[in-house]
Parts: C-alpha cells; structure tokens; sequence
C-alpha cells in the first residue's frame, strides 16, 4: 500500500495487537476500520486511575504521557 500523501510504501506494525500502517518518509499513520476503536479501549484502564488518598500532599504534579506516546515510538 502506498502514502496518500508521498507515495511511499507503507510499513506495517503491531502495536498492543492493532496492525498499525505508518510511512517511514512523512511519519503519517494510518488506521483501518475499527483499530482506532481498538486502540482507545485498550488505553481506558490506563485513564482510570486511583485519586490519591486525602491528607497526602500534592506536590508537583507529574505530567502523564498519552497512551498513543507508547503506540507510535517508530
């Protein structure tokens, strides 16, 4: 399959077990029917997680990463 934007052949990759196509040349990713589905319910339980317990000081926030950080590291 080739880039709808630079005609480059597209590689494809297994992220979490969703084939993922993505151009080596303009870094585009692209996604059938479905996988973007896939990929946001497997990141749900990473979104919920526990509010710290009361009494505990905040400090500095820790920035979190977006789960597609992980998904597309190529």
């Amino acid at each position: 399959m080739k880039c709808p934007i630079d005609g480059e052949t597209l590689v494809m990759t297994d992220r979490q077990g969703v084939e993922i196509d993505y151009c080596p040349k303009c870094r585009g990713v692209w996604l059938d029917r479905g996988e973007l589905d896939k990929i946001v319910e497997r990141s749900l339980p990473e979104a919920r997680e526990a509010p710290s317990p009361r009494g505990t000081p905040m400090g500095k926030p820790k920035k979190r990463e977006s789960f597609l950080s992980e998904l597309f590291d190529f």
